[in-house]
């Protein structure tokens, strides 16, 4: 256990809520950690459970972190993301709801398609990251952060509240299902043995409600947070063991765990919520204005627009960069210096790539210097070395879009 804690600060994960419990055995701590349908089974697969977020969750399982990350980058690998908070806005005036809570354009999204989009406040500060899907079942299906679950929830509820005050016609339904994470370039060929739909017509950031490997009732999205082609299945609770047995008699098939998701989601360039972006970070600075949608941005009627819509025209003070650098690796809260040595910025999420057999992070920095290319130092271990600004992803992305 106490392995698998450390690996996760050296990965630079953060785990939320009960950081006090992480050197001891979960079982002291069972009477407040949350538990996902897949408990048990972590634990007959050999999974090393640790305290996120407020649950219980496997940080990795008998392969090594490295041989989890590569595994999924060549083959796929299954995550158990049940710990998200998953809702449905329905009513006719859902859309209404949701365009008063994020940056995106909800209305224009075509039935069982999906954007990330970003709930913000009146500061033009990042509450957290979501991912809305406009079903054509006639509801909303919106899924965020498990460390933001009580403030994402209470956040739509009250607007719901506020709504049907004035007769708006909008409600809203926690769902209690589990989400399983099928990733990697061969996702979608063991997702289609178990299937009747044609995956090959399920592009990125689409959904579709069907039958897996004989459970039904799962809504499937093409969509991850690794940077390859894969999967989210949101599967009622009573038949998630069911159908994670079925997709690892697979043998393409994987067991991965926290630390492969966060170095996987590192090298595709994607936020943490709490580390890469926060409440005090606006969508321009964290280099996300593309979630802002076009007719959004002309109304200005989403929370924080005052702030965030000049931001797009002017100049903003910093902005989220990707950092690559040889020799010790750069971690959250290593300083970010000029080459004169002024300290410019702070690392929010580093660790080494194990794809590309060097450090890669990210982090903040002036305008001025982030420009890919430009060189700067970062402070490791109190030892000052070279690092560059680089594009992101550091590893190319392979989502499966429909040409």
């Amino acid at each position: 256990m106490q392995r698998a804690v450390s690996m996760v600060a050296r990965l630079g994960l953060r785990l939320q809520a009960f950081p006090s419990t992480l050197g001891r055995p979960l079982s002291c701590t069972q009477d407040v950690l949350r538990r996902t349908p897949l408990y048990d089974f972590h634990l007959a697969h050999g999974g090393k459970m640790v305290a996120f977020a407020g649950w219980s969750l496997p940080v990795q399982y008998r392969d090594s972190h490295v041989d989890s990350h590569l595994h999924t980058r060549q083959h796929c690998s299954l995550f158990d993301v049940s710990h998200m908070l998953q809702t449905k806005i329905f009513g006719c005036d859902r859309v209404r709801l949701m365009e008063s809570l994020v940056v995106g354009d909800i209305a224009e999204l075509r039935p069982n398609q999906g954007t990330l989009s970003l709930f913000t406040n009146e500061a033009g500060g990042i509450l957290d990251d979501l991912i809305v899907t406009n079903t054509s079942e006639g509801h909303l299906y919106v899924v965020s952060n498990a460390g933001c679950w009580d403030k994402d929830l209470a956040l739509m509820q009250d607007k719901v509240r506020e709504l049907q005050n004035i007769g708006s016609d909008v409600g809203l339904e926690v769902v209690d299902n589990a989400l399983l994470a099928l990733q990697g370039p061969t996702a979608a060929q063991v997702l289609q043995a178990g299937v009747a739909d044609d995956l090959k017509k399920l592009p990125f950031m689409t959904s579709a409600v069907m039958e897996v490997f004989g459970v039904s009732g799962c809504r499937v999205t093409r969509c991850g947070y690794t940077g390859e082609d894969g999967v989210e299945i949101s599967v009622p609770a009573v038949g998630a063991v069911r159908l994670a047995t079925a997709l690892l008699e697979n043998p393409e098939v994987k067991l991965a765990g926290l630390a492969a998701r966060d170095s996987l989601r590192l090298e595709a360039g994607l936020c943490l919520y709490g580390n890469d972006i926060d409440e005090h970070t606006t969508p321009v600075e964290g280099s996300l204005s593309w979630t802002l949608g076009k007719r959004r941005r002309a109304a200005m009627d989403f929370p924080g627009a005052t702030v965030i819509v000049p931001q797009l025209k002017g100049k903003v003070q910093r902005r989220r960069v990707g950092l690559m650098c040889e020799g010790a690796p750069m971690r959250a809260h290593s300083p970010i210096l000029s080459t004169e040595g002024t300290v410019i910025g702070t690392v929010t999420s580093g660790c080494p790539s194990p794809c590309l057999k060097k450090n890669v992070a990210m982090g903040y920095v002036p305008c001025e210097y982030s420009r890919p290319g430009t060189p700067l130092l970062v402070e490791v271990r109190q030892k000052q070395q070279m690092a560059v600004v680089s594009k992101m992803p550091f590893v190319p992305t392979n989502y499966y879009i429909l040409k």
